[in-house]
């Protein structure tokens, strides 16, 4: 009996990833639309270092070791092609960060000189503050080299560990990892069940001697398997493409895999409780986006959920895809185990006993 119940599992999960495969819906939100954001984002920022785009005036002093100096700088990216209006006009759109002019003023001093006047406009106020910063630590630094002997009230030494870089893609594509999964769970099994429910496909799987338990393990199978794809794509580009961060290699893509399970069956869950609950198919997907929507919004995604309010901060964190995605970059960034994250792990648990006992209650098949 058993036997019988499992092979019809397994012909369920062949039939449902074959027909998710088929289907322009389930690949355009579980695999397309988070490969968009991955590449668009992760083609966003250079992951060497930030740039600030400068030019300098045409009576700019540029044969010294100040100017040497400034366009050292890796951050720096001196634009030479500019005219003097030009770099006005390129200034007051924010197309360059500032205007550079050096200015050999040794005269009356027993050693070289040079004063550096930067100018800037609002357009480009956010970079202005780090380019100042970055020219004054290297003219200071350029200093303490060739004067060293220069007594000062005071001194700071850094001492800097070595520490992996963390980079954007890092933050971005463990989101869209979860986003994927909810999207396939909820959308997926939301209309899926309710097509299979008004076409009376179920009514006739429940009068066979099919195990309910077995309907569901047989979705779930076909889900993962799709799963494993979406992940394998999608870590893949990020790793080889992005040089995303995978600490532990293969081990730690296994960890995400086996973590990316809790999530899947919450949101499959919230999908079978969705196309329980609605009656018309017109309502379906107004419901599952009304659920969906507060949590991509909500999980720290896009952005960090510290941005948010204090006190909306507290209700971001109980999230199911908050968790789920907080636990993705734990594990693959800094290297934790799954067995090391008892909270996020306690937490997915809760909410998957929780879905499990909801959908139960709330099943129909008919």
């Amino acid at each position: 009996m058993m036997s019988n119940n499992l092979n019809a599992a397994i012909a369920i999960a062949r039939a449902s990833l074959i027909s998710m495969l088929r289907s322009a819906t389930a690949v355009v939100f579980s695999l397309l639309f988070p490969i968009i954001f991955i590449v668009v984002f992760g083609s966003m920022v250079d992951n060497a270092s930030l740039k600030m785009k400068i030019a300098f005036t045409p009576g700019s002093d540029t044969s010294n070791i100040v100017y040497q100096m400034i366009t050292g700088i890796k951050a720096i990216q001196p634009q030479t092609q500019l005219t003097p209006e030009g770099m006005e006009d390129a200034l007051k759109k924010g197309q360059i960060t500032a205007i550079v002019d050096i200015v050999n003023d040794s005269a009356g001093k027993s050693r070289p000189h040079y004063a550096v006047q930067l100018t800037s406009a609002n357009a480009a106020a956010d970079k202005f503050a780090i380019l100042q910063s970055v020219i004054e630590e290297a003219i200071y630094r350029l200093n303490e080299r060739l004067f060293p002997q220069n007594q000062t009230a005071g001194s700071v030494k850094v001492n800097r560990i070595p520490g992996r870089v963390y980079q954007q893609i890092d933050f971005i594509l463990p989101g869209q990892l979860g986003f994927s999964l909810l999207m396939a769970g909820v959308f997926s099994s939301a209309f899926l069940f309710f097509n299979l429910r008004q076409s009376l496909v179920l009514k006739r799987i429940f009068a066979t001697p099919i195990i309910r338990s077995y309907l569901i393990l047989g979705e779930l199978i076909s889900r993962l398997l799709f799963q494993v794809i979406g992940f394998m794509i999608m870590v893949g580009l990020g790793h080889f493409v992005f040089d995303f961060t995978l600490v532990n290699g293969l081990i730690t893509f296994l960890e995400m895999l086996l973590f990316s399970i809790f999530g899947l069956l919450i949101f499959m869950g919230i999908g079978f409780i969705i196309s329980s609950l609605i009656r018309d198919e017109e309502s379906l997907s107004p419901v599952a986006n009304t659920v969906t929507l507060p949590q991509i919004l909500l999980c720290g995604l896009f952005f960090p959920i510290e941005n948010y309010p204090h006190w909306l901060q507290s209700f971001c964190r109980i999230l199911p895809l908050t968790i789920l995605v907080d636990g993705f970059r734990k594990i693959a960034f800094e290297g934790i185990h799954i067995t090391q994250m008892p909270m996020q792990v306690l937490g997915l648990c809760c909410w998957t006993v929780f879905i499990g006992i909801v959908t139960v209650k709330v099943f129909r098949w008919e």
